[in-house]
């Protein structure tokens, strides 16, 4: 199904203007209309071009009439412009039927949306280090967005880690309420949130920081050390976040390296304090982050969430948009193990 998609660049500047052409060259390939925002190679310092003309960017993209908006690339960039974007511009576009995409620094923008005008994006992937890599883009990252496109993604499927089931079961037990005949722990009508645990933390205090209570929280960070994404953690569990959510779901935290300091403080480490802090369970190994293969996530939305065993379900059914709703029930499983 051929899309509109609108490219703007919100956050840092393209360096890799091959990667560029490769991922512009694919979404043509997968029969899409490619609209390249006049200003998408800019730079200035490390950023696409300065703050205003950034601004301008989101706004074009948000007038621009597409079916998609997908990002260039993440970096960083938005947080700084928070205060100058039309939110009920973007959001009025978006009931018109635009879906914005993208991750990492994209996650403030989501943020800011959510907590202003509780407008739904898409937290998938980016133009640059998905479509535009060397070789073959990753087939289920390209199969939930050509989902999106066709507006048939419904829910994704995965694995829990081998060694987190039986943590998450533990944390579960305090919830028998919540459980269904067929499966161990399920949630309902919970309005999944989240993105990069960095970003996300750097709108705490600020009107562009979702007050949302009894969610699902998904996080992913990337570059970030184990004990960095404990301090963090411990942020949004001291402010009362982690405690107000139904769930936590922890995605990829990928390129940082342990040194010898560490000891056996590890990565799994931060995760079994975490479940030791919370009433609430916590989720392992959602195949999202800055990783190749990354479902997409309806930032906003209410969905429904059951865990049997290892497997864990996510759906939310169809996130409408007004005239493009379709009502096709096509959901990706995923295991990773």
């Amino acid at each position: 199904m051929t899309k509109h998609i609108y490219i703007y660049s919100p956050s840092g500047a393209v360096r890799d203007k091959a990667a560029f052409k490769r991922g512009v060259a694919r979404l043509k390939t997968l029969g899409h209309t490619v609209e390249i925002d006049p200003d998408a190679l800019k730079s200035h310092m490390r950023f696409a071009g300065d703050d205003a003309t950034r601004l301008a960017a989101i706004h074009r993209a948000a007038a621009s009439g597409a079916d998609i908006a997908l990002t260039t690339r993440g970096g960083y960039g938005l947080t700084r412009i928070l205060g100058g974007i039309d939110y009920a511009a973007v959001s009025k576009s978006i009931e018109n039927g635009l879906q914005f995409v993208g991750y990492s620094d994209f996650t403030a923008l989501q943020n800011a949306l959510l907590a202003t005008t509780g407008a739904i994006t898409w937290a998938g992937p980016a133009l640059t280090g998905d479509f535009g890599v060397e070789g073959e883009p990753d087939d289920i990252m390209e199969a939930c967005f050509d989902d999106l496109a066709c507006g048939q993604g419904e829910g994704t499927g995965w694995r829990l880690g081998r060694d987190d089931a039986q943590f998450a079961m533990d944390s579960v037990a305090a919830t028998a309420g919540n459980t269904s005949d067929e499966a161990d722990f399920y949630l309902k009508d919970a309005v999944l949130w989240g993105g990069n645990l960095s970003v996300l933390v750097s709108q705490l205090g600020t009107p562009y920081f979702p007050q949302i209570n009894g969610g699902i929280l998904f996080l992913e960070d990337v570059g970030e050390h184990p004990y960095r994404i404990e301090r963090m953690l411990t942020q949004l569990l001291y402010a009362g976040v982690l405690g107000r959510q139904q769930a936590i779901v922890l995605g990829q935290f990928t390129e940082f390296t342990k040194v010898p300091h560490d000891g056996n403080f590890r990565l799994a480490t931060v995760v079994a304090w975490l479940r030791s802090q919370l009433k609430v369970p916590v989720l392992t190994n959602l195949p999202f982050g800055h990783v190749p293969t990354k479902v997409l996530l309806p930032v906003g939305a209410k969905v429904e969430l059951a865990l049997q065993g290892r497997d864990a379900l996510m759906v939310w059914g169809h996130v409408s948009h007004g005239a493009h709703a379709g009502h096709a029930h096509h959901g990706h499983d995923h295991h990773h193990g």
